[in-house]
């Protein structure tokens, strides 16, 4: 069996379903009225195109409420809906959500319609006070909800129970999405079929929100990275070139690490108002403009980000000997900290806080991982704290200063009465098979390709060598904090990197190890070479 079909029987891709997996049939979506009160919502939206209402669709700043809501706003136009205006939320100003004087200005601006993306199903009070307004509300929204939905014409949400859609794990701009199919079978201005030309949307959306890559997720992104290569928005094909992105190549990866982090900069320095703009822009000129705005932005973020994480070292070093890491100062742009708690909690393997003091205030963003829930450690502070919510793995918290050291000890409490072992390891990669380093060839590449897109539920390959020899270590980087290791069995030679390596990743020649690795082509002055992306390492004789 080869090293390729190994690794298929480990993910349970079985050849009853490889051919579907490997090539998603986009004509296998989801009926979209299996989602909860959408009857409802395109029976209100039908009528507010009968009568042309004013509508103004609600987003969020991050990417996946971002491309929603560009979503809906190019859709609506194709259906002939004529006062379509957006609105997205400052973080520094609105915060996330709804909020109740948002809904006060919408209405004073005239909307007799709202239709969230990406938010709103916990936003009751909010809602109500639409309603007060004389303002209906459509709410579409992927996040947890309520026992009760609030008061709106329709709320959208996979993750309701009172639905029989077989898919739960949708993006907002998925939601958002199959609201557009609904459309379809009412309104007539977007044909069966030219809906795909929104999947470049759909894809970005997607993969930046870290949804699985699974199901009705993985075919939009599939078929949204073919349409991204050839997208007509010139805003996009702006970012692709700023970032060097080439669109016959695009793939995950390139939303992840590329486009995503450049149209996040603006919301987190400043408004991600910009990044809309960027995917409305209707030419090249103008995409042009934005994108290399949003590429300035994204190197400041990065130069913040930098200074930040050097002086939150310095805290978390100071309190080594919690198991949960809280550190803040003023100045921390609360945009950016839930970045730097993510390089924390991977360089320390400990859940992190991280919060930025503005005068009697601080706020902040968590990261976590394994059996500690960032959220429900918040929820032991309740008392605490002014606000705070999230997930499991990250969530935001606002106190007031003069408790963080206190919130600091209750957090710290909360795991210790967890009582949980071993949770470093549940860091290290789970490789899918093991591999001998002659096995790695640019077939194999081009056979895990066919796997992509990679992402959360679908991850890479990563396989396992075990008493590989090492031949040569090579330190790189200005502060020779990344290394190229090359390893040596039965003859055969491999190079693997590691950037900002860890310590024990500096490994003596001739030393026996054992790697976890992704494997990729390195194409360098015309040459290829097959090379790994070095995980883990560990010696033998350790």
């Amino acid at each position: 069996m080869s090293l390729f079909e190994q690794v298929l029987n480990s993910r349970g891709i079985t050849p009853d379903i490889r051919a579907l997996f490997l090539s998603p049939d986009y004509g296998t979506k989801h009926d979209p009225f299996l989602l909860p009160d959408m009857q409802a919502a395109v029976d209100r939206l039908a009528i507010a195109r009968e009568k042309q209402e004013r509508i103004t669709i609600y987003g969020d700043y991050d990417i996946d409420g971002l491309t929603a809501t560009t979503v809906l706003l190019d859709a609506f136009g194709s259906f002939g809906f004529e006062h379509v205006t957006s609105f997205i939320p400052n973080r520094f100003v609105e915060g996330y959500g709804l909020t109740i004087d948002a809904v006060e200005r919408i209405a004073a601006d005239g909307a007799q319609l709202i239709v969230t993306v990406d938010c709103g199903s916990l936003s009751h009070k909010e809602i109500m006070r639409a309603n007060e307004l004389g303002v209906d509300v459509i709410v579409t929204d992927h996040h947890n909800v309520a026992l009760t939905p609030p008061p709106a014409i329709a709320t959208i949400n996979p993750k309701r129970a009172d639905h029989a859609y077989p898919f739960i794990d949708l993006a907002g701009v998925g939601v958002a999405f199959k609201l557009v199919q609904a459309l379809q079978t009412r309104l007539e201005g977007l044909p069966l079929g030219q809906e795909k030309w929104l999947l470049d949307l759909v894809a970005l959306g997607t993969v930046c929100d870290v949804v699985t890559l699974v199901d009705e997720n993985r075919t939009n992104v599939f078929w949204g990275l073919r349409v991204l290569s050839k997208t007509r928005r010139p805003g996009l094909r702006a970012l692709m070139m700023v970032a060097g992105v080439r669109p016959e190549t695009v793939n995950a990866r390139s939303l992840g690490f590329a486009l995503g982090p450049r149209m996040n900069a603006a919301g987190r320095l400043e408004t991600a108002q910009y990044s809309l703009d960027m995917l409305r822009a209707e030419s090249m000129e103008e995409g042009l403009r934005f994108a290399r705005q949003l590429d300035e932005m994204n190197k400041a973020r990065r130069a913040d980000q930098d200074a930040i994480f050097k002086e939150a070292q310095i805290q978390a070093e100071a309190h080594a000997d919690d198991h949960v890491l809280v550190v803040s100062a003023p100045g921390w742009n609360h945009g950016i900290v839930g970045i730097v708690a993510a390089k924390l909690l991977e360089k320390y393997k400990k859940p992190t806080y991280v919060l930025e003091e503005m005068g009697e205030e601080a706020k902040g963003s968590a990261r976590s991982y394994g059996d500690f829930s960032a959220a429900d450690a918040i929820r032991s502070a309740d008392d605490l704290i002014i606000k705070g919510g999230g997930h499991k793995l990250a969530a935001g918290v606002t106190m007031k200063t003069e408790k963080i050291a206190e919130f600091r000890t209750r957090v710290n409490e909360f795991y210790d009465s967890l009582n949980v072992k071993n949770q470093a390891a549940l860091l290290l990669p789970r490789a899918d098979v093991d591999a001998q380093l002659h096995e790695l060839n640019e077939s194999l590449v081009d056979e895990i390709a066919l796997l992509e897109p990679f992402g959360n539920g679908n991850p890479q390959p990563i396989f396992k060598t075990n008493d590989a020899t090492v031949r040569q270590v090579r330190r790189m980087g200005s502060d020779g904090q990344h290394v190229k290791v090359s390893l040596e069995m039965n003859g055969s030679v491999i190079d693997m990197l590691a950037f900002n390596a860890p310590d024990h990743f500096f490994v003596d020649l001739g030393a026996i190890v054992t790697v976890w690795y992704k494997v990729d082509i390195n194409e360098w002055n015309g040459r290829r070479a097959v090379e790994g992306q070095l995980l883990h390492l560990e010696r033998k004789d350790a």
